[in-house]
């Protein structure tokens, strides 16, 4: 019985069918270029749709066909802030050494929204910033080669510690705690 009812809405279907009424095809010729560029600049990297917007606009595409192909893109899966959002964390505190806060910082600038954001970071957490901090520290402190002949050559060394954790974000009394203790460590290695 419901598989007559089917068989009916097909007929129907085809009946009431006329050529060139499935798809626009001047829109579709005006979201094809649009549509090879974005795919370019997805192949070279993954991007958050604001990211992907603006690079688009700034190609002087028009705005509506823009965010049309977006809408595609991100209906079959190829452009997606929270999958972005996630990688982008995770390579950049693995790669680079960055904190949080400072990735938090990158997100927001390439338009990725607050939540999708906070999603994204805790992946990092306080025990995983720390030992990316204590490891950044230590590959600094050991461009140390002899042990500083006074307060001053130390206080000098503790800035260029600290100043690589600095950079990249980490929270400043962490930062300070964890220089002093790479630099420690290394002047006991060299004493």
């Amino acid at each position: 019985m419901k598989r007559d009812a089917t068989i009916e809405q097909l007929r129907q279907a085809l009946a009431e069918y006329r050529p060139g009424t499935l798809f626009d095809q001047a829109a579709e010729e005006a979201k094809a270029e649009v549509r090879r560029r974005a795919l370019l600049l997805l192949d070279a990297r993954a991007r958050s749709r604001h990211e992907l917007r603006g690079r688009l606009l700034d190609l002087e595409f028009e705005a509506s066909v823009v965010d049309d192909v977006l809408g595609d893109l991100a209906g079959v899966g190829l452009l997606d802030d929270a999958a972005f959002a996630t990688e982008w964390v995770r390579q950049r505190h693995a790669r680079r050494g960055k904190s949080a806060r400072v990735l938090d910082r990158e997100l927001q600038d390439k338009g990725v929204d607050a939540a999708t954001r906070a999603d994204a970071l805790a992946q990092i957490d306080a025990a995983d910033e720390e030992a990316m901090a204590r490891a950044l520290a230590e590959k600094k402190a050991t461009a140390l080669r002899e042990v500083p002949s006074d307060r001053a050559a130390s206080d000098k060394e503790l800035r260029r510690i600290v100043g690589v954790l600095a950079r990249r974000g980490f929270p400043q009394g962490m930062s300070l705690r964890i220089a002093r203790e790479a630099l420690d460590e290394r002047v006991a290695q060299l004493g």
